[in-house]
């Protein structure tokens, strides 16, 4: 049986909405994703396209982080069993049956997301110190998926952990891209932007990546700790200076920052280094993916969908505007065909905190959708975060309707305000809007939804 994304009390048609919530979940299902691209042939192991020959391999060890690690490295251990001879991996939820079946010789660590934390460190200390044993005849399997930037973190000297946290929280809240933020970690920690992958050579590694990164650009995913990194510290340095948080940073970091972008650290690993030359990398699941499997199961019931982008960006309030604006004009334009229609699209919107209220990105999109929608009876809005959590709150996103805005007015609430002090929650927590599913096991962005039926 799926999970309850949405109730009849917010549409009459919520079978086959939830249905189509379900598809798209379980297109990008971490086990089943990672099982695809692992074979045994007899004596040769495939990789996706990697073909290595086992008495060519001393040792294989699985490691890796993300809020997906647990059931990818599952997959791993189902389809190489005893030949794994070790490993560590960094997770964010303990999921009790995963962590049963897999041997002692992973270690399993937890680290915390969005902000790191001490478990972070001391998590990102022990995966160093397991990766820079490895010699040229083993073979590594990292796995990786989004979180892991933050699940965690090894701070270069002397830059602090306490220095790291209130970075991340600076740019989190100034509203920067999910790259940007990226680009400042990779370069203030050891093991991201290419760093795990010096430690671990010269080792054979091939990393499997579930992308939660608009565009699938590898170096963004969990901070490309595997990958070549384009960015530099002069770019790092643009940011802090573009977003104004260059006097609320510790001093620590701008004068690392500054010191790199003169030259005087050495950069994070770029295209050519030794430590690439037998890394290989592949994608095995992202947005598109989940996109692209919601629409065909749409299509099976009859509804015309129309696929917007998977690369949406930009304000989470204005972009559920857009999308709400975007739909009610293809409303307008197949108004003949009397058919029940869907818009689907996935990125990873921002909010520009500047209330001191509850909510997350997903959230706001769905509430400001929710005034563009008002009064139209047969509209569905819904804006999902596919990892099950939506900013630091109970909730995975929120399902919004043409009754969302009366229903609040009758309770004395005004969405404009509520969104004004970034506290989306609280209004559709009242008016029964919101989606709860808890951790979903994958995390490859935010997915939106309008229906018209």
């Amino acid at each position: 049986m799926g999970r309850k994304f949405i109730s009849s009390t917010l549409c009459s048609q919520y079978e086959i909405v939830n249905d189509i919530l379900e598809t798209a979940l379980e297109a990008v299902d971490p086990y089943l994703c990672t099982r695809k691209f692992i074979k045994m042939n007899q004596s040769r192991l495939e990789i996706g396209q990697k073909v290595l020959l086992l008495n060519e391999i001393e040792n294989i060890y699985v490691i890796g982080t993300g809020k997906a690690v647990l059931p990818m490295t599952k997959a791993v251990y189902d389809a190489l069993g005893s030949l794994i001879k070790g490993g560590v991996i960094i997770g964010k939820h303990a999921d009790r049956q995963t962590m049963d079946q897999l041997p002692a010789s992973i270690e399993i660590l937890f680290g915390d997301h969005p902000i790191p934390t001490e478990k972070s460190l001391e998590s990102a200390k022990r995966l160093a110190d397991f990766s820079t044993r490895m010699t040229k005849n083993d073979l590594v399997i990292c796995l990786i998926s989004g979180g892991g930037s933050s699940l965690m973190t090894l701070p270069v000297e002397p830059i602090s952990l306490a220095d790291m946290q209130a970075v991340t929280r600076q740019l989190l809240f100034s509203g920067a891209t999910i790259n940007e933020v990226n680009a400042v970690r990779k370069h203030l920690d050891k093991i991201k932007g290419g760093g795990l992958a010096r430690m671990i050579w010269p080792a054979k590694l091939a990393t499997l990546v579930l992308s939660d990164v608009i565009g699938d650009s590898l170096d963004a995913i969990a901070s490309g700790p595997t990958v070549a990194d384009p960015s530099t510290f002069s770019d790092v340095l643009q940011i802090v200076q573009r977003y104004q948080i260059e006097k609320k940073i510790p001093e620590n970091v701008i004068g690392i920052i500054k010191n790199g972008a003169d030259g005087m650290i050495p950069e994070t690993v770029k295209e050519g280094d030794k430590c690439l030359l037998d890394a290989h990398t592949f994608i095995i699941g992202s947005l598109q993916l989940a996109i692209d499997a919601a629409g065909q199961r749409a299509n099976q019931a009859g509804i015309h969908t129309h696929i917007y982008s998977s690369e949406i960006t930009g304000e989470a309030r204005e972009i559920g505007a857009q999308l709400a604006s975007k739909f009610l004009q293809l409303i307008e334009e197949k108004r003949s065909e009397h058919k029940p229609m869907l818009l689907i699209a996935g990125g990873e919107t921002t909010v520009t905190v500047k209330g001191n209220g509850k909510g997350g990105r997903n959230q706001e999109t769905a509430l400001s959708a929710a005034l563009q929608i008002k009064g139209r009876q047969s509209c569905l809005f819904i804006s999902l975060a596919t990892d099950g959590e939506d900013g630091p709150t109970d909730a995975a996103g929120a399902a919004v309707n043409g009754w969302t805005i009366a229903e609040g007015s009758a309770l004395d609430m005004k969405a404009e305000d509520y969104l004004a002090r970034n506290d989306a929650y609280n209004y559709l927590d009242r008016v029964g809007s919101l989606i709860r599913i808890g951790p979903t096991g994958t995390n490859v962005n935010d997915l939106v939804f309008v229906f018209n039926f």
